[in-house]
């Protein structure tokens, strides 16, 4: 299916709460090959008035109204200092629906409906190579980087305090700045970049 016919078996619209089971497989499947395969949800997130407003819209296959698309966008609270931004918290596309310009015409979309204030949209993302490419080529930049860091069971932390009564975490995940990156690389299998990507809105 070539990209300039997306249109003819894909439908974009609002999220709709009878959306939700195929919205999860959705977003599952699309994360099972990068580097946030294991940040699963069990349920669509509930609207919440201290986080704003939430913009979530979805592409549906036109035959079975299956969600093979998601862009979920979250706009700063008005009156705060983040009035004027408007974050990314998930775009998705089902794997077997890549490379038809779908995520890039939810983009499109949602755009259209942010606020006027908003004046920047960003997005954080890990070192996958598809997704950097992808904020590249639709006007964001990178803005700033840090590192996640995993432990996992069988790798030890020096100098991590465990509460009286636990045993050593099964998985710990810390922040880190760039600076000591080798050393972290060196001492724990699992290390991302973390990036935010920044596009400003004229």
């Amino acid at each position: 299916m070539p990209s300039s016919l997306y249109r003819t078996a894909v439908r974009l619209r609002p999220y709709e709460p009878q959306d939700e089971r195929s919205w999860l497989r959705c977003r599952a499947l699309s994360f099972l090959d990068s580097q946030y395969y294991d940040d699963v949800r069990t349920a669509h997130p509930a609207p919440s008035p201290e986080q704003g407003e939430t913009v979530s819209w979805v592409a549906v296959d036109a035959q079975a109204s299956d969600v093979v698309g998601i862009l979920e966008v979250e706009v700063g609270q008005e009156g705060t200092d983040e009035s004027h931004l408007a974050t990314i918290d998930t775009v998705a596309v089902h794997p077997d629906w890549r490379e038809h310009g779908i995520a890039s015409a939810l983009l499109d979309q949602v755009m259209l409906l942010l606020p006027s204030q908003v004046t920047e949209l960003d997005a954080w993302t890990r070192e996958d190579a598809a997704a950097r490419s992808w904020y590249r080529s639709r006007g964001f930049e990178l803005d700033q980087e840090y590192l996640h860091v995993y432990q996992s069971w069988d790798e030890t932390t020096p100098g991590l305090t465990v509460p009286t009564g636990l045993r050593g975490p099964v998985t710990a995940f810390f922040h880190a700045g760039l600076a000591d990156e080798d050393h972290w690389r060196s001492t724990f299998r699992r290390v991302h970049r973390c990036g935010r990507f920044l596009r400003r809105i004229p």
